[in-house]
């Protein structure tokens, strides 16, 4: 029994015959007609004007050379250049065996030779030619994306590593390419305005690669995949890439893009992993702006690798007890001596296998997939034990900051998670000090307001940590609930630095905050005379190595007993 395929298809075929002699028009009419719903043209216009009418359902053309009005070629070359009909299948009819390589050079599929042979000679050659269009269309379909017409993912793996295969000596690149911030493209402009940006993306891409060889697939929604030999100007090349999608495109919006490269890829390495090394580049690069383009290095690997093991290595760290809580002492200095006044609580890691790692590092990686949140309340904790023991074996009350970061504020168990550190260490809320960074107060400000307030009703008193870092408004500052505002440690080093040497900036900050009836904390002071400048200035406290570093508890204690706040 023969296999019996499945196509889509419940009625016959539709074929147009293009023969201007009536007798040939006949005998393959009477060949096909059972078996196909046959369209006759005598003419080239007349099988122009129906291959535009029927583009959508033809499955295949039956083409004359020799017509009255135009050259059988003619007609092929317009269905090449089209994209509507380019890949209808189109065989030619001919008794000149010479015209047989100039038809397939522009397209055509078979040959039937004049006079025609016999009527299942022509059958068959007709069947064969339909299956195989219909097959490399559903393939066509399946391996590409039908917005872009690029390779879907699979396939471009699977062609990449052909690629590989038979040019293994060829130093390629992988490459990946992200329309910036398309989710608020579709949201603004509506979806079909997005799925014009990625086509007209996509049509440019693959004109693209026409003189840059290789291949090009969509992996996800808004992002591009390259596969192509080593070249140095990708810059210029996205620059070229952009200008051509805002130029395909209407409107005034401007379409930003970004771009991360792999070049010179190790073959060895399979290719997602290729592509994951030039995500990590895309990552890296500012989205339309001078720093488009991100280039993947090795120390970037490196990170990834280390930024991987510190994640997973958290759990085990929090439960051992690897995270240690150290001090800064806070002294107030507008009076005649510096008075230890308070202190900040800033966390170590004590890697068992890597030793200190610095907050500079894990933090950030912290913060990036929400563990930060679990280690605030590690270092709360700890901070509200050493408030309590110090009070209770030394009779010294002293009040310690701790970071709050913009992941807490939006944890809907931050006021209950701090109440229980609070009560059950027997502590005052005035004592447990909560910095949060100027940045967290930028997006969702009304509800980080909130927030804020809320733990101020409770008794914290609130430190804006960062204050200077280029966030903030004026209005906003007018409207934001803090007690004490932190000057950016960068503002320090600069105004205090041989190439700034100028203080004016930091002096209007200091004014600003008297302004707002605030105390002001400096961070990183180093020396005698930035903490003269800054007492002079009118800044209240001071904290850095010019008092002293970050101690861990038992240190700070030795410290504390030594400068007993109230009595330097």
């Amino acid at each position: 029994m023969s296999e019996t395929k499945f196509r889509p298809y419940d009625k016959k075929r539709k074929i147009l015959l293009v023969e201007d002699e009536q007798v040939n028009q006949e005998i393959l009419q009477a060949c096909l007609q059972g078996t196909y719903e046959v369209l006759p043209a005598m003419t080239g216009a007349e099988a122009l004007e129906i291959i535009d009418r029927e583009q959508e359902t033809l499955s295949m053309v039956l083409l004359d050379l020799m017509l009255p009005d135009m050259h059988g070629m003619d007609i092929l070359r317009r269905m090449r250049k089209d994209v509507r009909t380019a890949g209808i299948p189109v065989i030619v009819m001919t008794a000149d065996s010479k015209a047989e390589v100039e038809c397939l050079s522009h397209g055509a599929v078979d040959f039937i030779p004049k006079p025609y042979p016999r009527p299942e000679i022509v059958q068959a050659r007709v069947r064969r030619i339909i299956e195989l269009s219909e097959d490399r269309e559903i393939l066509r379909w399946t391996e590409r994306d039908a917005l872009t017409g690029l390779y879907n993912r699979e396939f471009f793996n699977r062609y990449a590593r052909q690629l590989d295969t038979f040019h293994p000596e060829e130093p390629s690149d992988a490459a990946i390419l992200n329309i910036t911030q398309f989710h608020m493209i579709n949201d603004r402009y509506g979806r079909a305005y997005g799925d014009a940006v990625l086509a007209a993306a996509g049509e440019e891409i693959r004109e693209l690669l026409k003189e840059t060889g290789g291949i090009a697939s969509r992996s996800d929604s808004d992002t591009f995949c390259f596969y192509c030999p080593h070249r140095e100007d990708y810059a210029a090349l996205l620059e070229r890439l952009a200008d051509r999608v805002n130029r395909d495109i209407s409107g005034e919006n401007r379409i930003r893009l970004r771009m991360g490269v792999y070049a010179l890829v190790d073959k060895e390495l399979d290719i997602d992993r290729r592509f994951d090394r030039a995500k990590m580049a895309a990552d890296t690069a500012r989205s339309g702006y001078s720093n488009s383009v991100g280039w993947f290095s090795e120390a970037m690997y490196e990170k990834e690798k280390l930024d991987a093991r510190l994640v997973e290595d958290f759990a085990a760290a929090l439960r051992e007890k690897q995270f240690t809580v150290y001090f800064q002492p806070k002294f107030h200095i507008r009076g005649e001596k510096p008075v230890l006044a308070s202190a900040e609580a800033l966390v170590r890691w004590n890697h068992p296998e890597m030793g200190m790692v610095s907050p500079g590092i894990f933090i950030p990686v912290f913060e990036a997939n929400g563990l930060v949140r679990a280690l605030d309340r590690y270092v709360w904790a700890a901070a509200a034990e050493k408030i309590r023991d110090w009070r209770d074996r030394l009779g010294i009350t002293l009040p310690v900051s701790v970071n709050v970061s913009r992941i807490d504020l939006f944890d809907p168990r931050i006021f209950d998670n701090l109440r229980e550190i609070v009560e059950k260490n027997g502590i005052g809320y005035r004592n447990l000090l909560l910095e949060v960074t100027e940045s967290a107060y930028t997006e969702d400000s009304a509800q980080i307001v909130e927030k804020v307030n809320q733990l101020r009703a409770m008794g914290f008193r609130i430190e804006m940590d960062d204050f200077g870092s280029g966030y903030s408004s004026l209005n906003m500052l007018s409207i934001l609930p803090i007690d004490a505002l932190k000057l950016d440690m960068r503002f320090i080093r600069h105004a205090f630095s041989a190439e700034g040497r100028d203080t004016r900036l930091l002096e209007a900050m200091i004014r600003l905050a008297e302004a707002f009836e605030v105390p002001t904390i400096a961070e990183g002071v180093e020396t005698a005379e930035q903490c003269e400048v800054l007492r002079a200035m009118g800044c209240d406290y001071i904290q850095g190595y010019y008092f002293s570093r970050p101690l861990p508890a038992d240190a700070f204690e030795a410290y504390m007993l030594e400068h007993r706040p109230g009595e330097n």
